[in-house]
């Protein structure tokens, strides 16, 4: 891989990484969700994130008061840990989905688009 290669691979990372944090509170604002099935979900967005990135992610929230999580026994295998959204963790993504509609609107209209 080139230098070239290796810059818009490091940006992209950069771009998503930027957004990632956003993605995984509405994921799981609509239904608890385990660590797996929010990393299938932004796979299927083209987020796709490793779980070496998306642990650490879920850890910090829970840290910040973001998210909630509880032990559930599974029948698929060992208990899993399923993630919820906190109402602080609510009132955060409304202004971060507030923030990135006005992104997205300037971003339209620099890069010309809708």
């Amino acid at each position: 891989m080139n230098d070239n290669e290796n810059l818009v691979k490091n940006k992209i990372k950069e771009l998503k990484k930027g957004v990632l944090e956003l993605a995984v509170l509405k994921i799981i604002s609509d239904r608890e969700r385990y660590g797996y099935d929010i990393i299938e979900v932004l796979k299927s967005v083209s987020l796709a994130t490793s779980e070496g990135t998306i642990y650490p992610l879920l850890t910090r929230l829970k840290n910040e008061g973001l998210i909630l999580y509880k032990w559930e026994e599974s029948d698929k295998g060992p208990p899993r840990k399923y993630y919820t959204i906190s109402a602080k963790g609510s009132e955060l993504m409304a202004e971060l989905l507030n923030e990135w509609k006005k992104i997205d609107t300037g971003l339209i209209k620099i890069l010309g688009g809708r």
